[in-house]
């Protein structure tokens, strides 16, 4: 069997996949449009609303604390991680983004579950904008759709080990 998987490249049928999504208050204008736009991708492309569960968080600290409890449940496929820091006149962001960033990292790295990091760690709110359907794209629909992928990779690896264990 090939490992080669050039067919699961972009897969991002969503159909049956339990999706947990962490979304912060903060800068709740912009992360409430990521959100929007991460449950519009994943409808878009077949996850019914009723396998999205929405986790709104006070900041994106937090993020990851709730990331990972889902992650520990089972109850999931993927998670998605929306939300927003922008830069102040203090160090704050570089340690609000650091450990974001880590934390949803940790998950990443499990490699049991699907993640998808829709942090946007911008200079200004324009910048943000930019992101949530603007200039840059909607970041929130690439989270929820890079999550699908990385899960529907995962089934495959776990597909292969499978038939592997079959063939012996």
């Amino acid at each position: 069997m090939s490992l080669d998987a050039p067919h699961l490249a972009g897969n991002v049928d969503a159909s049956g996949l339990k999706v947990g999504i962490v979304a912060s208050r903060f800068n709740a204008d912009i992360t409430e449009a990521l959100l929007s736009g991460a449950v519009s991708a994943l409808k878009e492309h077949g996850c019914a609303e009723s396998d999205m569960v929405i986790s709104h968080v006070p900041g994106a600290f937090e993020i990851g604390t709730i990331a990972t409890k889902m992650a520990d449940s089972g109850r999931f496929d993927a998670v998605v991680c929306l939300g927003c820091v922008i830069r102040g006149d203090t160090a704050h962001f570089d340690y609000v983004c650091q450990g974001a960033m880590d934390a949803i990292g940790k998950v990443a790295q499990r490699g049991d579950i699907g993640v998808g990091n829709g942090v946007l760690t911008v200079e200004t709110h324009a910048q943000a904008l930019e992101r949530v359907g603007g200039a840059h794209g909607h970041k929130g629909e690439e989270a929820a759709l890079t999550a699908v992928e990385v899960v529907r990779q995962l089934q495959w690896i776990d597909q292969i080990a499978i038939d592997q264990a079959l063939e012996a």
